[in-house]
């Protein structure tokens, strides 16, 4: 499965990076045709425009901010993906430099070392060819996820640590859900580019639920900003999305036998469990 796909156009070489994303390298990516869906006029009037200093090559750039004051939060999705009324902060929670091609999500832009740095330069910076075309008002769901497979990109590229990259895989897999409502299916190239996304989406959900699996048995907690219970709840949730029962009710146990976790995280459990519960029941009848 190509995951990349598209960023070619960028002068990445992205041939010589392997599939298992957690190696650290990729495999070649086929581009597809575009959506035509346009996001909504209203939307850029939660956006301003900040300026800030590439952790790279040091010179300044725009980026797009949401203006969280304004934001209406909405339920999550099953698996925490944020839903807000008229605007996606998702689609807008990565920084690319125009100058250089160092992409990353703001949490990570920042923080590199000496040797990363190099190795982005080396591999990134001396052939990057930014689009000619103009920078957008806003991003439509497409431009959203070509973004994050440059933060991906960038994250291989410098060895990032395991949660970073299955984090970027589970944004890019909530961004392909959404994509997949709006993609037309009138003929024949449309239902093969739905199918392609389709695919994509499972596959970079897969690679999120494996990262998580390591990140979690290196790494110390708050991972992507997540406490432990939070981390139990999306893994139970992804678990089960895979079918994955027996570790879906291990990470649920977790959270409704702890004494610290949450009450929200707890209701959620509890109604993820009956989901589990009923899941398996169905499995054991049809066998």
């Amino acid at each position: 499965m190509n995951l990349l796909s598209g960023l070619e156009k960028f002068g990445l070489n992205v041939e010589k990076i392997d599939k298992d994303l957690f190696k650290k390298e990729f495999e070649k990516q086929n581009s597809r045709p575009k959506s035509k869906i346009q996001p909504s006029q209203s939307e850029k009037d939660f956006l301003y425009n900040k300026k800030i200093n590439c952790t790279v090559c040091r010179d300044p750039f725009d980026v797009k901010i949401v203006k969280s004051a304004r934001l209406r939060r909405m339920e999550p999705d099953f698996d925490l993906r944020p839903r807000y009324h008229d605007i996606d902060p998702v689609k807008y929670d990565v920084y690319s430099c125009p100058h250089c091609g160092y992409t990353a999500m703001p949490r990570y832009f920042e923080h590199l070392t000496k040797g990363q740095i190099e190795l982005i330069k080396e591999e990134i910076c001396e052939n990057f060819v930014f689009p000619t075309e103009d920078e957008p008002e806003t991003y439509d769901l497409e431009t959203a996820i070509t973004r994050y497979k440059l933060a991906m990109f960038t994250s291989i590229t410098k060895h990032a640590r395991d949660s970073e990259i299955a984090y970027t895989c589970l944004k890019i897999a909530w961004l392909y859900r959404d994509l997949l409502k709006e993609m037309p299916e009138t003929n024949a190239e449309e239902i093969a580019a739905k199918k392609e996304a389709a695919d994509l989406q499972a596959e970079f959900y897969k690679e999120a639920f494996e990262g998580f699996q390591k990140a979690i048995s290196s790494e110390d907690f708050p991972i992507c900003g997540m406490d432990s219970y939070t981390m139990d709840y999306l893994m139970a949730c992804l678990a089960f999305h895979f079918k994955q029962y027996s570790y879906a009710s291990k990470s649920i146990s977790n959270i409704l036998s702890s004494q610290t976790a949450q009450r929200r995280i707890k209701d959620k459990a509890l109604d993820l469990k009956t989901d589990i519960v009923n899941a398996i029941k169905q499995e054991a009848a049809g066998k």
